[in-house]
């Protein structure tokens, strides 16, 4: 039997968007019903990306940035695929980083924590997925990090994803986070989550086959842009 092209959605996985534990919900959430906007042709078709748009160190965070040096902490493979809701590969899609320091610190003005910066770590990397879906990053494990939240609230170890689709309109976000972290179940963003399947989409697994000795450990983390199984991302929680 062939796959549907669709599948309804699960609107049980998505968190509601005022949870008061989580207190920047409450300025941010709306009030009244959505309103659903089509896209013009324009925001369809384009902008596009292509192969010259990516620098060949754009995917690797150690040397993206460095100039005197490599940068401080555990050095990490981030890799997976971008598949649709039948696991087909979605190639040529343009995928962003961006994540805090080894000491939970971001490269960011705003950012006040007693963290030091490195000066050989930016924080940010990109690229596109070849002809399998695959893409691939590396990097350095990001610290966790207090927030403002309520008194002694830390986020946990994670990277920001941004998967775009054909054009800039086409875009979705998520957080990527690390097995085996404790502070996981304790983060009151996490726990606006309701269903607990749609938490374990968000962890990274350990993957030793990818691990390269005496160098950088492997974590895999597969996107799945829509359907049953998809990753939850958080400018979409009224569903993929």
């Amino acid at each position: 039997m062939k796959p549907a092209e669709y599948y309804q959605r699960d609107r049980t996985l998505q968190p509601p968007a005022l949870v008061p534990d989580y207190k920047t919900s409450v300025a941010r959430s709306p009030r009244y019903s959505l309103i659903s906007l089509e896209n013009s042709i324009s925001e369809i078709t384009g902008p596009v990306f292509g192969h010259n748009d990516i620098d060949p160190v754009d995917n690797d965070l150690l040397r993206n940035y460095a100039t005197a040096g490599d940068p401080v902490g555990e050095r990490i493979i981030v890799h997976g695929r971008v598949l649709d809701e039948n696991t087909r590969p979605v190639p040529d899609t343009l995928v962003e980083i961006w994540q805090a320091n080894a000491s939970g610190r971001y490269r960011h003005r705003k950012d006040q924590y007693l963290g030091a910066l490195d000066p050989n770590f930016g924080g940010c990397g990109r690229t596109l997925t070849d002809a399998n879906g695959y893409y691939v990053f590396r990097t350095v494990k990001p610290g966790a990090y207090p927030w403002r939240n309520w008194v002694n609230n830390w986020r946990p170890a994670h990277i920001h994803f941004s998967v775009f689709g054909s054009g800039f309109a086409q875009r979705l976000i998520t957080q990527l986070y690390f097995e085996g972290d404790p502070l996981i179940p304790h983060c009151p963003i996490v726990k606006t989550i309701p269903d607990p399947d749609a938490i374990e989409q968000l962890i990274a697994k350990l993957d030793l086959n990818a691990t390269v000795p005496l160098d950088s450990i492997a974590y895999k983390f597969d996107i799945v842009l829509r359907g049953r199984r998809s990753t939850l991302f958080e400018n979409r929680l009224e569903g993929n």
